[in-house]
C-alpha cells in the first residue's frame, strides 16, 4: 500500500473519529435539529378588514416567537400568513395553498365568518384542524369536528348586549341596521331574540351591503321610528360612517354592537360621533390579569401598538395549537384531538374550555367609548 493511501485512510479515520465526537458533544448540549411544524393563519392583510387580519397574524406570531425562545418544546414552530383580502375565493385559494404546499399542521383562521364558512369546509375534508379567534356567526359550528371557534358567538354578544341596554340601561325602543351577510344575519337574529327575552320593542329592522357608503335611506327610516339604541350589525368601517350620519341627520341614539367594533380605527374614522357607543369582546386591554399584562406589553414591544381582542383570540388560539403539537406530534388528526380535549386553558382572554361543537365557552365583557377610549363597563 502506498504512503499516499496510508495517509489519505488515516485522514479519513481522523475524521469520521472527530465527527463522532462532534455529534456525542451536541448530543450532550442537546443541539440536534428540531423537527420544524408550520401553523398556518389565514384572514385579510389588506383591503379594508384588514385591521382585523393583522392583529390575527401578530398574535400568531408573538406566540410562535415567544414558544421557540422558551426553549420548552419539542419542535421549532413556523409560521405561514396568508391574504384573504376579506375575499371568500381568495380564502379558498388561501386555504388550498396552506394545506397543500405549505404542508400546514394547524391553522389559526380564518377571520371572517364568511370566509371561514368557505374555506372551513376544506380544512375538514383534508383533517386540518382550525381555530377561528373571530369568526362569530353561529353556522360557523357546523362545519365539522375539525372546526374549533375562540370567540363567543354572535347570537349570544348581540342577546347580551340587548339585555344590558334594556336591563341595566333601561333603554326599551329598539332598531337594528345589519350588514346583509353571515355575521350581520347572525347579529340580527341575535338582536330579535335579545328584544323578545327582554319584553322590550324592536321598531325598526334595515339592511345593508358590503360595500355600501350612503346609509341616508336606511337611517331615514329608523329615525321614523323614535328609536331609543341603534344596533349596529356589521364591522368598525361601517360603524364609523353609519354613525357620522346618523349624527348628520339628528338621529340621536345610543349606537352599540359587537366585536366588529373592537378596533382602534372606530374612534379614528369615526370621531366623536361613536363616543358612547357599546360593544361586546372578549378581551380588555386595560386588564390587570398578570399573564395579560405581559402578553400586552410584549405585544406593543413587537408591533407598537396595544393588542385587541383579536390578537388576543389568535395569541390564545396558537398557544392552545402549540400545546397540543407538543403534547402528541405534528399529526394532524391527533392535534384535532388534543384541541377538542382542551379544558380551562389558561389564557389572556381568560379560562378557555372547547364545547362538544367546538365553540368556546368563555367570558364576555361590555365596553364603551369614552372620550376615544374603550373603557369596560360589564
Amino acid at each position: 500500500m502506498s504512503k499516499v493511501v496510508v495517509r489519505s485512510l488515516r485522514a479519513r479515520v481522523g475524521l469520521v473519529a472527530a465527527l463522532a465526537a462532534l455529534l456525542v458533544l451536541t448530543a450532550g448540549a442537546g443541539v440536534f435539529a428540531q423537527q420544524t411544524v408550520v401553523i398556518g393563519t389565514l384572514g385579510p392583510l389588506t383591503g379594508d378588514y384588514a385591521s382585523y387580519g393583522v392583529s390575527v397574524a401578530n398574535g400568531v406570531e408573538l406566540a410562535v416567537n415567544e414558544a421557540n425562545a422558551s426553549g420548552q418544546y419539542n419542535y421549532v414552530f413556523r409560521v405561514q400568513k396568508e391574504d384573504t383580502r376579506g375575499d371568500s375565493v381568495q380564502a379558498v385559494n388561501a386555504i388550498n395553498k396552506l394545506i397543500e404546499l405549505d404542508r400546514v399542521t394547524a391553522i389559526v383562521g380564518a377571520v371572517l365568518s364568511g370566509e371561514t364558512m368557505t374555506a372551513g369546509p376544506i380544512a375538514q375534508d383534508e383533517g386540518v384542524p382550525f381555530i377561528t379567534p373571530s369568526a362569530t356567526a353561529p353556522a360557523v359550528s357546523e362545519i365539522g369536528d375539525y372546526e374549533f371557534r375562540n370567540v363567543i358567538t354572535d347570537d349570544k354578544q348581540s342577546a347580551q348586549m340587548i339585555d344590558y341596554v334594556v336591563n341595566t340601561l333601561g333603554l326599551q325602543r329598539i332598531a337594528v341596521l345589519y350588514t346583509n351577510n353571515d355575521y350581520g344575519v347572525a347579529l340580527r337574529q341575535g338582536v330579535e331574540a335579545g328584544v323578545r327575552a327582554a319584553g322590550a320593542q324592536l321598531v325598526a329592522v334595515e339592511s345593508f351591503l358590503d360595500g355600501d357608503s350612503d346609509f341616508t335611506a336606511q337611517l331615514t327610516n329608523i329615525a321614523a321610528a323614535n328609536p331609543e339604541a341603534l344596533y349596529i350589525a356589521g364591522y368598525y368601517t361601517e360603524a364609523a360612517q353609519i354613525a357620522r350620519q346618523a349624527q348628520r341627520i339628528g338621529l340621536n341614539v345610543r349606537i352599540m354592537g359587537a366585536d366588529g367594533f373592537d378596533s382602534p380605527l372606530l374612534v379614528e374614522l369615526g370621531g366623536d360621533a361613536v363616543e358612547g357607543a357599546l360593544f361586546t369582546s372578549g378581551f380588555d386591554s386595560e386588564t390587570d390579569d398578570p399573564a395579560a399584562r405581559a402578553f400586552i406589553e410584549a405585544y406593543e414591544a413587537a408591533y407598537g401598538v396595544k393588542p385587541d381582542m383579536f390578537a388576543a383570540n389568535a395569541y390564545d388560539s396558537a398557544r392552545i395549537i402549540i400545546q397540543a403539537i407538543n403534547q402528541v406530534g405534528p399529526n394532524r388528526a391527533a392535534v384535532r384531538d388534543a384541541i377538542a380535549a382542551t379544558t380551562d386553558f389558561p389564557g389572556v382572554t381568560g379560562p378557555t374550555t372547547f364545547l362538544e361543537n367546538g365553540d368556546a365557552d368563555k367570558p364576555l365583557l361590555i365596553f364603551e367609548v369614552q372620550n376615544g377610549r374603550f373603557v369596560r363597563v360589564r
